[in-house]
């Protein structure tokens, strides 16, 4: 997280002296710095981290040309993602202007200077800057979960989680539904973690990866001698999970002669291993997790019914991630963070029209797919800046090409005052405070977006 020091913070890179004396009258209000080049922008940069950059596109040694605009452009958000730099091009410009909005400018402005528009355009963006600065620091807040890798910014996933804090302490069998890819060995383990009791291991096993024969070898164990290739006895998964959790992965895809011998087990707490005679207690809590509809088949016949009942004394149903208000965004960032750490050097962010293409994508992989193309998007991007094509997604017709100023910046305004009900659990006033307006403020934008709270 940047360092909240910065939000009063200009830099200007312009090698006009005359200039620079007028800009710096007009922004006396802010901590301004001065910069003539590339060179001198980017170690300011580096130093003070500026919240907003007023750059020229012309700058020396190609005054006359924006070669060198753009490659301080592009080290500037290279270094500085969150930074909202406005370029300054010259009369008639449009063209270069859009391509630094496309290369990850916040905004642009065109000669001859104008004090009162230019100084509307930069205060508008400290004020959107701050915005996001609060949104990063609310959804840190909100990714320091009790339930380990686990995050939760709606209120579906915060029920999951209040769920699983109470029946954590607790030995009753759980079965955890949702579509593939929604997390159900994150809760299955978050389940495990949270559980003072637990002394042993958490043990997985996929009852759809393995084929039928082998499954209840897998489970239960087998003696030496048992069958062909059987040199040692070997213990099962449910012995290996002995005073902690064994987790049934797809357990909708056991076969239904296995499906008894794991309800005898789990009546009577002891198994008999593969060629085995001795019935070999067991304590371990048994959580199952399925991506199939249990009920309809237990009427097609291929679940027993009273196995239902043993492993779901307490259902979790998972929300697919089309279904978790803002929950894409809020995981892509937390995924780049994590790239990120790993790669230091190389900073990235997402534009406003990849996110806006992340909240309009339905998902069907849920947040495996959102991992994947996450990490193949941090790869295979040019820049600092990660967008839309970057992660194989377009945006709807509605949002046009993401270059509308006044989309982008409601977008933004829209996300920060989401999350600020949410953390502040609708309380306005907090809300208010947490995004620093008044709560009048707050009642015109809530208005303005149409949020309910």
């Amino acid at each position: 997280m940047e360092n909240t020091d910065n939000i009063g913070r200009l830099l200007i890179v312009e090698d006009d002296v005359g200039l620079q004396k007028q800009l710096k009258w007009c922004f006396e209000e802010y901590d301004v710095l001065f910069a003539s080049g590339r060179s001198e922008a980017i170690e300011l940069v580096a130093r003070h981290q500026p919240a907003v950059v007023l750059q020229d596109l012309g700058l020396p040694p190609d005054a006359s040309g924006v070669t060198e605009g753009f490659r301080t452009l592009d080290e500037i958000i290279k270094l500085a993602p969150y930074t909202k730099v406005i370029v300054v091009t010259g009369n008639h410009d449009k063209q270069n202007a859009l391509s630094a909005i496309g290369a990850g400018a916040y905004d642009f402005y065109q000669k001859p200077v104008d004090t009162d528009v230019l100084k509307l355009l930069v205060n508008r963006a400290f004020h959107i800057y701050q915005l996001e600065e609060q949104n990063r620091l609310m959804r840190a807040a909100r990714l320091d979960s009790p339930l380990s890798g686990v995050i939760a910014t709606d209120e579906l996933m915060l029920k999951v989680c209040r769920m699983v804090e109470k029946i954590a302490p607790s030995n009753v069998s759980v079965l955890i539904t949702g579509e593939s890819g929604t997390g159900k060995e994150l809760i299955a383990r978050a389940i495990h973690e949270l559980n003072p009791h637990a002394k042993g291991r958490f043990v997985a096993i996929n009852c759809a990866a393995i084929p039928e024969q082998l499954l209840e070898a897998e489970l239960f164990g087998h003696e030496k001698g048992a069958f062909t290739g059987a040199v040692k006895q070997t213990l099962g998964k449910v012995e290996m999970a002995e005073g902690g959790t064994l987790f049934l992965d797809e357990i909708g895809d056991m076969p239904l002669a296995l499906q008894a011998k794991l309800l005898r087990f789990l009546q009577g707490r002891v198994i008999e291993r593969i060629g085995g005679r001795t019935e070999i207690p067991v304590n371990t809590r048994v959580v199952c997790a399925t991506n199939r509809n249990l009920q309809q088949f237990i009427i097609e016949q291929r679940f027993r019914e009273d196995l239902y009942y043993r492993i779901s004394e307490v259902s979790i149903p998972l929300p697919a991630l089309r279904e978790r208000s803002g929950g894409a965004t809020v995981i892509a960032h937390s995924i780049l963070k994590k790239i990120s750490h790993q790669s230091p050097k190389n900073k990235k962010r997402f534009s406003d029209e990849a996110i806006s293409a992340m909240e309009q994508y339905r998902w069907p992989g849920n947040v495996r797919e959102l991992e994947n193309k996450v990490k193949s998007a941090f790869l295979m991007s040019e820049g600092g800046v990660i967008t839309s094509a970057d992660l194989g997604l377009s945006v709807g017709d509605s949002v046009g090409h993401g270059l509308s100023l006044k989309e982008v910046r409601g977008r933004a305004e829209r996300r920060a005052i989401e999350q600020a009900l949410l953390i502040s659990e609708g309380n306005l006033s907090k809300a208010a405070d947490l995004l620093e307006v008044a709560r009048p403020t707050l009642y015109d934008l809530i208005d303005k977006y149409n949020i309910k709270h």
